[in-house]
């Protein structure tokens, strides 16, 4: 690989910085963009140290760099606007190529290593839209082999659509859960303990209802609702392998998965004109700020909101009409 000199560093660091990238692309089959975003860390990382020490960097510098070094170094590219996800891809590429060094003797990596990566964002789920969320929930069986498999991930799916549980959640209902045709409630134990109150849609009791009727396995309190094919309990896993192939049937994107129902269940309910508050209660979030989080509306229905609420868009409105 051509290397071309864009930064003040002495010619053998220069040498092991093209090594470097050439074990990554030959050896780690990295991709040219992943490659040319390691290639821009390190430049970046290197005119740091050239102007830290006031010289060129060596490849002594590296020997035994220190996590305050890199901690500078960070806090320089956040001040320049590199966010946070750029700000660990950063520190990611400068331990890759210290540790290509240290399997050289030319460094150690123990400084790198004990540097925390920035914390990221966590990543916001992405609802499906109302259309797809409904055919997930009544098609959910139609690649099973088994009519009694077809009806439980029916059942499973619905529960987290219908009734915006965790996976963990309806995974964990007792055998004589949802037995009651009538019931209109239950009651769920979420994270921390917490306690809190579902309603059931008739939809929800119905795919229920079918799959303990087709069940083959005895469903008693003292086991879990949702079984797997030997009897056992139902594993998370399998519930997300059937997701993943009812996305390929359906032609839905890799965001649609068992989570994305349950904050479909959320922003479609905000979207149709649920208060947060109540939100937050029916999927039991200690803080408000998390439903928030958690839950999305488009800029159109902000719009009609808006409209139909604000003073001046209904004084607006009422002289357009006249």
């Amino acid at each position: 690989m051509s290397e071309t000199i864009l930064i003040s560093a002495s010619r053998p660091l220069l040498d092991e910085k093209a090594a470097w990238l050439t074990a990554l692309e030959a050896e780690r089959r990295s991709s040219p963009h992943t490659l040319a975003a390691y290639e821009r860390d390190l430049r970046q990382f290197l005119e740091f140290l050239t102007r830290h020490h006031g010289r060129p960097a060596e490849t002594g510098d590296l020997a035994d760099l220190k996590p305050a070094e890199l901690r500078a170094f960070l806090a320089a590219r956040r001040r320049d606007g590199a966010g946070t996800r750029t700000l660990g891809r950063s520190l990611a590429g400068v331990r890759s190529f210290i540790r290509h060094l240290e399997r050289k003797g030319l460094a150690s990596s123990a400084g790198a290593k004990a540097m925390r990566a920035p914390k990221q964002p966590k990543a916001l789920p992405r609802p499906l839209s109302v259309p797809d969320a409904m055919a997930v929930a009544d098609e959910g069986g139609a690649l099973a082999a088994e009519p009694w498999i077809a009806a439980r991930s029916v059942a499973v799916l619905t529960l987290l659509y219908g009734c915006g549980l965790r996976i963990s959640e309806a995974l964990g209902l007792p055998g004589d859960a949802l037995a009651d045709p009538r019931a209109r409630s239950m009651p769920i134990e979420g994270k921390g303990g917490k306690t809190r109150l579902v309603p059931l849609l008739p939809a929800v009791l119905e795919a229920v209802a079918d799959y303990r009727r087709l069940c083959p396995f005895h469903l008693t309190a003292a086991e879990p609702l949702f079984r797997g094919a030997r009897g056992g309990p139902l594993r998370p896993q399998i519930v997300q392998r059937e997701m993943a192939r009812l996305r390929g049937a359906l032609g839905l994107p890799d965001s649609a998965t068992p989570h994305a129902l349950r904050h479909s269940f959320a922003t479609h309910l905000l979207a149709a004109g649920g208060d947060l508050r109540t939100i937050q209660d029916l999927l039991g979030h200690a803080s408000l700020s998390t439903t928030q989080n958690y839950t999305a509306v488009d800029a159109n229905r902000l719009l009609s909101v808006y409209e139909s609420a604000h003073p001046r868009a209904r004084r607006s409105r009422r002289a357009d009409a006249a």
